[in-house]
């Protein structure tokens, strides 16, 4: 969670500093923008209030540490995927799916072109923001 995130930024942060560039790429979840709908697991399964607690927190702890970084040329940006389809139970996909602008969950590559984009100089006016790649979900 946000323990793990920040001794990453930690670990880093110096070296980032010294070389006066950087770019911190924190991962959220589409449970980080809204609730879990309990609705599409299996009976008696659920997300947790916790895993969604954390996940909520990481765009306001990449802000914060993106504000907290603003002279050094580090910069902090959340990356908040979507489901990604790995052999999920044919139920579980539709009941996903149907909650997708675009009626489906990722590709495992998807994410690619984001990660390279945030990592790169393709992105260097943007930091403190959350890059939602989600196939559409909190879009509805």
């Amino acid at each position: 969670g946000l323990t793990g995130m920040l001794i990453c930024a930690q670990a880093v942060i110096p070296v980032m500093k010294k070389q006066k560039s950087g770019s911190i790429i924190n991962v959220c979840s589409t449970y980080g923008i809204v609730a879990p709908d309990n609705r599409i697991y299996d009976e008696g399964k659920f997300k947790s209030i916790g895993y969604a607690s954390v996940k909520g927190a990481v765009p306001n702890f990449t802000r914060s540490l993106a504000s907290y970084l603003r002279e050094t040329g580090v910069r902090v940006n959340t990356l908040t995927p979507g489901g990604v389809f790995a052999g999920q139970k044919e139920e579980f996909v539709k009941k996903y799916s149907d909650k997708t602008i675009l009626g489906r969950m990722a590709k495992k590559d998807e994410y690619n072109g984001a990660v390279l984009f945030l990592a790169s100089d393709a992105s260097t006016y943007m930091t403190g923001a959350n890059l939602v790649v989600d196939g559409g979900w909190t879009a509805l």
